[in-house]
């Protein structure tokens, strides 16, 4: 048996791949301000949600889930590429994003305020 590949297929006497429909009617909107991710061999797992601690002085930060989205490693990884580039063109168009570790409240490490 062939192997099948993944993704739409490019037309073998064209060369073009196949136009893409975005339909929206059943979209949703949230907001998120933290994301984590897990993997298994299978999957990779996105989880999304806010962070609810307002004060810098607490030693436990409380985060809401509110959604979790499960892609295919083949998925993910196009994910990560497209990721890539939206934060290379927005780096170039405003600057460098730091990657220090903030604080509940905006504040970093060192007590700079974001």
């Amino acid at each position: 048996m062939a192997q099948q590949k993944n993704g739409p297929q490019v037309d073998q006497q064209t060369g073009a791949m196949p136009k893409v429909k975005w339909v929206d009617t059943n979209m949703r909107t949230s907001y998120a301000n933290v994301c984590n991710v897990a993997s298994t061999r299978e999957e990779v797992t996105l989880l999304f949600g806010t962070n609810q601690t307002w004060s810098s002085a607490s030693k436990e930060v409380s985060v809401h889930l509110s959604d979790r989205i499960i892609l295919s490693p083949y998925a993910a990884k196009r994910m990560a590429i497209l990721l890539g580039n939206v934060v290379k063109e927005y780096e170039r168009r405003f600057g460098e994003l730091s990657l220090e570790r903030l604080m509940p409240g905006g504040t970093t490490e060192g007590g700079k305020t974001n």
